[in-house]
């Protein structure tokens, strides 16, 4: 698409919105496009291209956010419940340096995927690491630095907060209760404790269900610092903004696809309240 500079510098709001318009309705390789920020370039003779950016809309009404590596640092909690948890089972603990790059995942997955355990012992596992979490685990955790500050701002700012969690539901309810930061929660979406909903993408629906919203309706936004928020998101249409100050790293958020990255909340900030219009 390209556009008279004249439009750009006079009518910026009604030229990005008729660019909204046509990447809003246009197939991309096969793919909707759900939403876009928008780059013009200038091309010379007065004109500028202008062209899709995978940024957040401009419009952003509902903010999604992963709890473990987002919002609390739960590593030390949850790396002591998943030892506790080998030793009923005679295996032996990996490196703690090691073990950190699998926070973040459901446990079925790090007790499955990471240790090869079967079904039976990974129910057992499960089990076994909730009888110490749920107890002692769950406040061996702290809330990262501008975390308060940051929902409050947004929530100000008159966004719309959820969590997306793939912790269960009572953990994660007690965790922002203890750190009082379930008050700019208008929802706590997690999984639940019987394991019928436990992926990313699970929740995520759940969250939007009991919020009455969806994708297709308004404009929302996932923050989370692992690869399973950007996949679990992607599968509702949803863009990611990925953390680094979580327990993945840039090139993992990249691979998966995230919209940006921020390195702390300051800049979390700029880009949500700068994408709501605030």
């Amino acid at each position: 698409m390209y556009t008279h500079q004249s439009a750009v510098v006079g009518e910026p709001d009604i030229t990005l919105n008729r660019v909204h318009t046509l990447f809003n309705s246009a197939d991309v390789g096969g793919e909707r496009v759900l939403r876009f920020g928008v780059i013009c370039t200038p091309m010379g003779d007065n004109l500028w291209q202008c062209h899709d950016s995978p940024m957040v809309s401009r419009d952003l009404d509902l903010v999604l956010f992963d709890l473990d590596g987002t919002l609390t640092d739960s590593g030390p909690g949850i790396l002591r419940c998943i030892e506790y948890a080998l030793e009923d089972q005679g295996i032996q603990f990996p490196e703690r340096d090691q073990m950190r790059s699998y926070l973040g995942s459901p446990l079925a997955v790090t007790f499955g995927e990471v240790f090869g355990m079967n079904d039976q012992q990974i129910t057992i596992a499960i089990d076994k690491y909730r009888e110490r979490y749920h107890d002692v685990g769950l406040v061996e955790n702290s809330v990262y630095p501008g975390v308060p500050e940051l929902l409050s701002e947004l929530q100000s700012a008159g966004l719309r907060l959820v969590t997306a969690t793939s912790k269960p539901e009572y953990s994660a309810t007690r965790i922002l209760q203890y750190f009082e930061l379930d008050q700019y929660f208008e929802f706590i979406g997690a999984a639940a404790l019987d394991g019928t909903r436990d992926s990313k993408s699970l929740v995520i629906g759940h969250t939007l269900e009991n919020t009455n919203t969806s994708p297709t309706s308004h404009n929302m936004i996932m923050i989370g610092d692992r690869h399973h928020d950007v996949h679990g998101a992607r599968e509702y249409g949803i863009d990611t903004i990925g953390v680094l100050w979580g327990y993945g790293d840039a090139a993992e958020l990249q691979d998966a696809g995230v919209s940006d990255l921020a390195a702390d909340t300051q800049s979390l900030k700029a880009l949500l309240l700068d994408s709501s219009g605030s």
